[in-house]
């Protein structure tokens, strides 16, 4: 399934608006029941993140060969990586 623009924006608007107080997590999955979310230390990820935040990265998954793996292309997305820096919640 890919994310389109429009669920770009709400990812970004959720993980904002969440920064320093709450992991957005919960919200995001509540949001977005359709996509795979996974959650990380940043330094367990080496691909470059779709999109960085003061306290994770973002990374898109997706599935066109027999593994998942990180991609930048929102189009072949099936799920989510929030990559956290710091303390997580």
């Amino acid at each position: 399934m890919a994310l389109d623009e429009n669920e770009l924006i709400e990812l970004e608007q959720v993980i904002t608006a969440a920064e320093g107080r709450v992991s957005p997590f919960t919200e995001l999955r509540r949001r977005f029941p359709h996509l795979a979310l996974v959650r990380c230390d940043a330094s367990d990820v080496t691909e470059p993140p779709f999109r960085s935040f003061p306290q994770l990265d973002l990374h898109m998954l997706e599935r066109s060969e027999h593994c998942v793996q990180i991609t930048a292309d929102p189009l072949l997305a099936i799920g989510i990586v929030l990559a956290t820096r710091g303390p997580s919640g």
